[in-house]
């Protein structure tokens, strides 16, 4: 039996480790860099270092790395021990605050979209002192962003800290017109991860799964989901002794693993961890995949984080449950008792509401990728529709403060279950809606877009700067008014009247997957943006381009080089899914119903030296040969769509070619494989189906 509080974060270079180990002024200075940014002198950071050092050789650690997050949308680290020669051959463990504040990987081998060419190498790491130091596989891990020669964010954890500056910057301003004095609010998150797990074994036997991530055919399984009876459901022995050890590895590195269950489709869990502040919550979802896959590997099982593994069943998103709290820890999203009267938290609720419609383009496009369009518009996703739920509580109250009408305070209602054994309950004062991309929880909104692969970081940089930019507005507003001796009650009844009736249209309680909501939001102006193509050329409109800018989230130039990887990446994640369809038919699939199409001539034929009645054969040997010619000329046109892609130059016009033809030429060869899967014989066909994939742990 573990001891949990003993173990939490005892792989981790924390607040209590740095008090402990620093001397008190060291420690003064730090944590003032830490909470005000300012800068850490080199004396300082030499002390740090050795203190960092001498901490993780306890812990058994040899070398050291600068961790960071590139474009790749995973975590990259190169090695370096701490040993230094002396005079007579021997060494000395060293870690120097230089080396501790700056590292120099290659810039010119990670995506930069134009950036840095190939003989443009020279890059920076710098260390982020707001994410802790830890120990991974005996090497002492120290979180940097990552920068080009010419200063440019070639990572995704620098615009993350931008971000969370500007979206503090405007809140203060609002918050001081309150009369509420904070240095300094915080974005918090919570990602919530979906993956499934499948042995070992079976895994190794799909070149699909190996390659991509994902199976590129497969029929769909007699027993799915239908009967609802995985999620939540009763976890298997296998799967709890994978979470158990997970748990373990994660409490180590101080991550704050709380809930984990079966999710709705067969062999599909879900982590969920508490809230922490975005740039930790981000490096934390970073290291939880990587660790669940490490774990899984221990116990004969692969973790799969593709968006849509298989299928017909449901697909793994991950959720983002986002929220703005002062130092002091409020919660600026939190309602109270009183919410039509708290006027304060309405005029956050008013930016977060004018954000959200505003930009409803660049939610889309931060979680857009090749493995989110299988997922995004089905019945296990929200819709490419970006659309608010607040429950109707909220909605009525916002619509007394459009209307000025009066409110009617409800109080909980008392749940009555009707058992007189079983407790009585308050009645919460709004509903949950699955089916909404972006839905109000209590004190958070939940953006549920999130695919399972994704980093965190790019959705809440858009979150931070598109509240930044509204809460900037109303800032504008109010300071204005108070300058003109205005009454400030006034004023910001005003403001918030003024904002949630111009943007009441992004707010929709009603069931997101229903034919009449896509009429209703065609009605009401809403984007429909269903695929990455579709979604990518919003990101670098001008008024995209000079709000970034305008908070100092990202250039212009870093605009246009993200979203040139942003193109490359989704042109060549469907180009290898194309080449290992084509691979996979060819080698694989063609002869082993060639084969069974032997043995089944070959069983008529004997029978048919018998007299005995061939028809059954004859007819399947007939059915096979149909179904293979047609696949073998769907194969064609895949081969000869995937050719003509590849000499397409630029990405954002291949993105547009692989939509409308190369796609459509995958889902042709899909369906021809699928039906002659359900046609071969079990011992004939040539890769573990979704039965045994499905149902293997």
């Amino acid at each position: 039996m573990i001891n949990v509080q003993e173990i939490f974060g005892s792989m981790v270079f924390n607040d209590a480790v740095m008090r402990q180990k620093l001397p008190k002024e060291t420690y003064k200075l730090l944590r003032r860099t830490i909470d005000e940014g300012t800068e850490l002198d080199i004396s300082a950071a030499n002390i740090i270092a050795n203190a960092m050092k001498d901490w993780a050789i306890e812990k058994g650690a040899t070398h050291f790395t600068h961790w960071f997050q590139p474009m790749t949308g995973i975590t990259a680290e190169k090695h370096d021990s701490f040993i230094t020669p002396i005079d007579d051959g021997a060494v000395i463990m060293e870690f120097s605050g230089k080396e501790l504040i700056k590292g120099e990987p290659d810039a010119s081998s990670f995506p930069s979209g134009g950036l840095r060419a190939t003989f443009e190498a020279r890059g920076y790491t710098a260390w982020d002192p707001t994410s802790y130091a830890f120990i991974k596989d005996d090497t002492l891990c120290i979180p940097t962003a990552f920068c080009s020669y010419g200063g440019e964010a070639l990572d995704k954890k620098t615009p993350l800290l931008r971000s969370m500056e500007a979206v503090s910057r405007q809140a203060v301003r609002v918050l001081k017109l309150f009369g509420t004095n904070t240095a300094k609010v915080i974005s918090t998150v919570g990602p919530e991860q979906e993956y499934f797990l499948v042995d070992k074994k079976l895994y190794e036997q799909r070149r699909d799964l190996v390659i991509t991530g994902r199976t590129l055919f497969g029929a769909k399984p007699p027993k799915g989901q239908e009967l609802d009876d995985h999620y939540f459901g009763t976890i298997k022995p296998r799967v709890k002794a994978f979470m158990a050890d997970l748990n373990e590895e994660l409490w180590k590195l101080g991550i704050f693993a709380k809930t984990e269950h079966n999710e709705a489709a067969p062999a599909q869990h879900e982590l969920a961890p508490i809230f922490t502040t975005t740039n930790l919550a981000t490096d934390h979802n970073q290291l939880t995949m990587e660790i669940m896959k490490k774990v899984a590997s221990r116990h004969g099982l692969v973790c799969l984080l593709h968006e849509k593994p298989f299928a017909g069943v449901n697909g793994s998103g991950k959720h983002n449950n986002w929220s703005l709290s002062t130092k002091e820890g409020v919660n600026l999203l939190e309602p109270g008792d009183t919410p039509r009267d708290n006027a304060q938290f309405l005029t956050f609720l008013a930016a977060v509401i004018a954000a959200v419609d505003d930009h409803q383009d660049l939610l889309r496009v931060s979680v857009a990728s090749a493995g989110n369009d299988h997922r995004l518009g089905g019945y296990e996703a929200p819709p490419a529709i970006i659309s608010m739920f607040l429950g109707d509580e909220l909605t009525e109250i916002l619509a007394s403060v459009v209307y000025d009408t009066d409110y009617d305070q409800q109080k909980k209602a008392v749940m009555e279950i009707g058992v007189d054994v079983l407790p009585k309950f308050p009645k919460d004062t709004t509903d949950r809606n699955r089916t909404s991309p972006f839905a109000f929880t209590g004190n958070k909104f939940e953006f549920r877009s999130l695919g399972s692969s994704n980093s965190v970081s790019g959705p809440n940089i858009t979150l931070n700067t598109i509240v930044a930019d509204e809460l900037s507005v109303i800032a504008d507003k109010l300071e204005a008014a108070v300058a003109a001796g205005e009454d400030f009650n006034k004023a910001v009844s005003a403001v918030i009247k003024e904002t949630i009736n111009a943007h009441k249209r992004i707010i929709y309680n009603g069931d997101g997957y229903s034919k009449e909501w896509l009429d209703e939001a065609a009605r009401r102006g809403l984007l429909n943006l269903r695929t990455t193509p579709d979604a990518l050329p919003y990101f670098t409109s001008e008024s995209n381009l000079a709000m970034y800018e305008r908070h100092g989230v990202f250039s212009k130039t870093e605009m246009f080089s993200r979203n040139e990887i942003h193109y490359e990446c989704y042109c060549k994640v469907v180009n290898i899914d194309a080449l290992t369809m084509i691979d996979m038919v060819n080698k694989d699939i063609i002869p082993a119903v060639m084969k069974y199409i032997h043995v089944v001539s070959e069983t008529a034929a004997a029978a048919g030296s018998l007299g005995v009645d061939i028809s059954v054969e004859r007819e399947l040997a007939a059915k096979l040969s149909d179904k293979l010619t047609g696949l073998y000329g769907a194969l064609k046109t895949l081969e000869a769509s995937n050719a003509k892609c590849r000499e397409i130059d630029e990405y954002s016009e291949q993105a547009f070619f692989i939509r409308d033809d190369m796609i459509p030429a995958m889902n042709a060869v899909r369906g021809y494989v699928d039906e002659l899967e359900v046609m071969v014989g079990k011992e004939y066909w040539c890769f573990p189906t979704y039965s045994e994939l499905l149902y293997s742990i």
